[in-house]
């Protein structure tokens, strides 16, 4: 990307789909161009953790709620330490931000990081295409290219299936954590007991996961996506979680394969791209959804209660249920939208995983229960029994 547009400016901004459909807009933000897979979002509100999840790597977000950037930006609430997304497409981006906690607002905020935004086109049309045709490779610029040449890069873009972006999201060295819920914005914390120490798998971890995580009582280090079992075990954890990412998880095979040899010796809890990884370390397969679950809307069943969660959600791959059920693991969770696997739990040893993002912040909280459980089966070394589920949801 290029130089930075000037606040004054109104440029025409254009986002091209690899099926020939061009939309055009007012661009913000940065100028120049990016390519990524296109995808939408329906949350209502959260625009600035959704920018700044790294599980959004190599995608452009269209959001599906008109109107979006009121409340501004600020520092307190973002997710990582930069945005991740390669572009963003709103129908309308507010020209006025009114909230005391702002320092900057949406269009400042994208230049600042070279991305560019798209304003001022159907948001209700790119995800109806989306809905109907899947998510699609797209290019978003603000260059005076032919729209032929823009359906011509699209074309030579990567697919999203194959690709290893947790190598582009991942930290370079491991670091410890303490920082825990203390804005009066959050959720109540949990109690501090620090009574169980925890190795955090970054993939391209949130931080509200490893919020979580030190509420929940847990002494935290975090460890590049590609650490070995050795290096691991050096931190003598008494759990092992696994966070979300980006991308395809196939080809992330360091971390699969530090997981099978961790399997067993130590619980583990996987969140995410976790999930799907601790699947593929299992032995089953994975599998990429026609357009994903995205939004911080989603209804989950879980299976031992019967009581539905409203979740939040981010991913575009999932694990093939009919896989699951050929290895000693219960499915735990269901989406009730398309009867994906939304969770599931190993019969015999300490291995939890959910598909979606329990520490959601904004968002529900339904399913904030499940560190609650991961506590407990770093105390008992054990996966969780019907019982404590129901218990722990009470």
């Amino acid at each position: 990307m290029s130089d930075m547009n000037t606040k004054n400016e109104r440029k025409i901004g254009r986002l091209a789909l690899e099926d020939g459909t061009i939309f055009v807009g007012w661009a913000f933000g940065a100028v120049g161009a990016g390519e990524g897979e296109v995808v939408f979002n329906t949350s209502m509100t959260g625009y600035q953790e959704i920018l700044t999840d790294p599980s959004y790597a190599g995608q452009i977000v269209v959001m599906t709620y008109p109107l979006i950037g009121n409340y501004g930006v600020n520092l307190e609430d973002v997710e990582s330490a930069r945005p991740w997304v390669r572009g963003f497409v709103v129908k309308e981006l507010s020209p006025v931000v009114s909230n005391f906690r702002a320092s900057d607002d949406v269009d400042q905020y994208l230049r600042k990081h070279n991305i560019i935004g798209l304003s001022g086109v159907d948001t209700r049309a790119i995800t109806r295409k989306l809905r109907i045709q899947g998510a699609m490779r797209g290019y978003l610029t603000t260059e005076d290219v032919s729209n032929a040449e823009l359906v011509e890069r699209v074309l030579a873009s990567p697919q999203m299936k194959g690709q290893d972006l947790v190598q582009v999201v991942k930290p370079d060295r491991s670091y410890a954590w303490s920082a825990a819920f203390e804005s009066k914005f959050a959720q109540a914390p949990r109690a501090r007991t620090r009574d169980c120490r925890v190795v955090a798998i970054d993939c391209g971890a949130k931080h509200n996961i490893f919020r979580n995580l030190v509420d929940s009582g847990c002494e935290l280090t975090v460890v590049p996506a590609d650490a070995s079992a050795d290096q691991i075990m050096s931190h003598d954890p008494t759990g092992v979680f696994i966070s979300n990412g980006p991308g395809d998880p196939e080809p992330v095979t360091y971390t699969i394969r530090t997981l099978r040899e961790l399997m067993g010796k130590v619980p583990m809890f996987g969140i995410c791209l976790g999930h799907q990884l601790l699947g593929l370390a299992l032995g089953a397969k994975t599998y990429k959804l026609k357009f994903g679950h995205r939004g911080g809307n989603q209804p989950v069943r879980n299976v031992y209660t019967g009581r539905v969660e409203i979740t939040s959600q981010n991913h575009g791959f999932a694990v093939r249920g009919e896989d699951l059920e050929k290895l000693n693991v219960t499915v735990t969770h269901v989406n009730l939208n398309d009867d994906t696997v939304e969770g599931f739990m190993h019969k015999e040893l300490p291995v939890l995983a959910v598909q979606y993002h329990p520490e959601a912040s904004p968002g529900p909280h339904d399913a904030s229960y499940l560190f609650d459980l991961f506590a407990e089966m770093m105390k008992t070394g054990r996966p969780p029994t019907a019982e404590q589920v129901v218990k722990v949801q009470k």
